[in-house]
């Protein structure tokens, strides 16, 4: 089975978020974990999505659109065997 197919699931049982990226919508796993900044002092929000490449090319400097929230791509890196791909992202 491949990687798409497993979004596609996914996507179907509602477990991915619509992002829309120069007017087109895709669904992609978006995760907003927090991370620990300052020494410990801090916590900053680091937002992510991940994709099936076939579905979506991104690039740093890109924006996309989330839940009505828009970001700008800093980092796309490949996952696995390279057919899926985790965007790094700011908020604007």
């Amino acid at each position: 089975m491949d990687v798409a197919t497993l979004y596609e699931a996914a996507r179907s049982a509602g477990l991915l978020t619509a992002v829309t990226v120069a007017g087109s919508t895709v669904h992609c796993a978006f995760r907003a974990p927090d991370e620990t900044v300052l020494d410990g002092f801090a916590l900053s929000r680091d937002y992510q999505i991940d994709y099936p490449a076939s579905w979506l090319t991104l690039a740093a400097g890109n924006t996309v659109e989330v839940a009505g929230n828009t970001f700008q791509v800093r980092d796309v890196r490949a996952i696995g065997d390279g057919t899926e791909r985790r965007a790094s992202l700011s908020q604007l």
